[in-house]
């Protein structure tokens, strides 16, 4: 058992405005964390917006025009075929929905607290399009995109398509003896005696040694939640990030350590010990990532990660001779029909639909 002083924050930093989209500083294992918020229209018969694109930079459209963005996009939003290799990406669907397509052949339509973890490993394609499927309402998009890096004895894994649908996301809730409740998503990593699904068989958070967590908190204003320590008692570090509400307390449970936490940034910590959070006069969310570094080098170009400049234009020189697969779809950023609900096909052709 540690027994040292208990330590709240190692480094506070700030995480940019709501209305950006610009990555957020992120600790070994994970390279890359991105929150999308966009309050897009109603969608025409393409699942396109019902707005004029005027004065938007079609293909690079990020500057937030009128609350969103077409993102890499021309018709409907979002992020056409484009190449991965040497990391996972998990996507946490928290509004509106994603279409999903890729290199192995799965597909799926995924959102409203939906997660997929893809392994790209050795290398994929995929397309994240974002249908707006509303002819009558607006159709507002919420997601957290990650990247949770690799180690090197798994960077040409075989690609791995996972769902997590939210039906079968574990939650902790509490409410409290004044009605204030409080809830945490868990996707990743035990949180007590919650155990979430299984991730891919080669991800870095597979290894119980890693103590990989991603979780998702929300609080009543005036609610209270208790991270607890990891299950081996280490110092893996912990990253909190308070992206909504104005006020974030964090405290030891004996009350003797108290810091606040300002809006819009986000704190390290370790996760040896339990961590109270509490919010202040309005609702609080508040993103978990947790895990023990890889403490490999990390070599990034684009869309590639590796350990070496050399892995790097070898990779370069792969996708260019093998497209990783080739692309299955007539289109660069597949569609799927506006009546086709949460589904997913799988590369070997199992379908699963909520």
């Amino acid at each position: 058992m540690n027994t040292r002083e208990p330590t709240l924050t190692l480094k506070v930093f700030p995480i940019g405005p709501a209305t950006s989209v610009a990555p957020w500083p992120t600790l070994d294992p994970f390279l890359f964390c991105v929150h999308h918020a966009d309050a897009y229209p109603k969608g025409d018969e393409s699942m396109a917006p019902v707005a004029s694109l005027s004065g938007r930079n079609i293909g690079q459209d990020f500057e937030g025009i009128d609350g969103w963005r077409m993102y890499h996009g021309d018709t409907v939003p979002g992020f056409p075929q484009h190449p991965h290799r040497g990391f996972e990406t998990v996507t946490l669907a928290r509004d509106g929905f994603i279409d999903h397509s890729d290199s192995l052949g799965a597909a799926a339509r995924f959102g409203r607290g939906d997660a997929q973890w893809l392994t790209a490993g050795a290398g994929i394609v995929h397309s994240e399009m974002f249908p707006l499927l509303s002819r009558e309402e607006p159709n507002p998009a919420e997601l957290f995109q990650l990247w949770l890096n690799l180690p090197r004895a798994s960077k040409m894994a075989k690609p791995y398509f996972s769902m997590f649908w939210s039906e079968t996301i574990p939650k902790h809730t509490h409410v409290d003896a004044s009605g204030k409740k409080s809830e945490v998503t868990i996707v990743a990593g035990r949180f007590g005696d919650i155990a979430p699904p299984a991730p891919p068989p080669d991800s870095w958070a597979a290894r119980a040694e890693a103590n990989v967590a991603i979780w998702t908190v929300r609080l009543d204003p005036g609610a209270k939640v208790t991270l607890p320590a990891s299950p081996s008692d280490d110092e893996t570090p912990r990253a909190l990030y308070f992206f909504r509400g104005s006020r974030l307390a964090l405290s030891n449970p004996e009350g003797s350590l108290r810091e606040d936490v300002p809006a819009r940034h986000g704190a390290v910590v370790l996760a040896d010990h339990d961590l109270v959070l509490e919010a202040g006069d309005d609702e609080v969310e508040v993103l978990v990532l947790q895990g023990r570094p890889i403490g490999e080098p990390v070599v990034a170009h684009g869309p590639f990660v590796m350990n070496t400049r050399e892995e790097i234009q070898r990779t370069f020189l792969d996708y260019q001779r093998t497209r990783f697969g080739g692309w299955p779809w007539k289109e660069n950023g597949p569609v799927h029909g506006r009546e086709e609900g949460r589904f997913a096909r799988h590369p070997d052709g199992r379908v699963e639909r909520r």
